[in-house]
């Protein structure tokens, strides 16, 4: 391995601790408590290394929400898989719905990373980058397939999300009674999707 190799291989391994240790601080304590002196402090680097690989906490929020926005993916896409082909669309959906709730419940902080920062990431524009087109591309696998006649499927899924979205987001601030959680998603499920 050369010299260059391995300086590249060393500054890809630190950048991952950053971003590593950002997104525990913030699943722990917040977004707040994210700060580039705590995080230099955490990794044993100095405040100028951090800054050699991100220009600030906005890109390290970015950083996280394109992990994040990746891991969203996989998750719908095994959720997808999961549910039996045998078993419908119905159960499809219902399955997709589900993991993104769980997935917004398990990881906040980075939901809150992908979704509500601002972590300088343009969205539905041809410059979105790809994980985020990716995790997109996850929903609308599934949904697409249940949109309903005439209905432009990217449509529907942008519909179908900012529900999901909604949901997650009132259920994490307790605006909706948690008892009711799985009846919410099944009249999601019921009433958008065309089965």
């Amino acid at each position: 391995m050369s010299v260059q190799e391995r300086k590249e291989r060393e500054r890809a391994d630190r950048e991952r601790l950053i971003v590593a240790t950002a997104r525990e601080i913030a699943e722990q304590q917040g977004w707040d408590a994210v700060t580039t002196r705590r995080l230099a402090e955490r990794i044993e680097y100095s405040q100028p290394v951090l800054y050699s690989h991100f220009r600030g906490k906005r890109e390290i929020v970015g950083a996280v929400a394109l992990e994040g926005a990746a891991e969203m993916a996989a998750a719908l896409r095994a959720a997808a898989r999961t549910s039996a082909t045998d078993d419908g669309p119905r159960a499809r959906v219902a399955a997709l719905a589900r993991a993104y709730l769980d997935f917004a419940a398990r990881n906040p902080a980075v939901y809150d990373a992908v979704f509500r920062l601002d972590g300088g990431l343009a969205f539905a524009r041809e410059d979105t980058p790809e994980p985020l087109k990716d995790a997109f591309a996850a929903l609308l696998e599934t949904l697409g397939e249940v949109a309903g006649d005439g209905v432009h499927p990217a449509l529907f899924t942008e519909v179908f999300w900012a529900s999901l979205h909604g949901l997650a987001t009132l259920g994490r601030a307790g605006r909706l009674p948690p008892e009711d959680a799985e009846r919410r998603t099944e009249l999601l499920v019921d009433r958008l999707a065309v089965l």
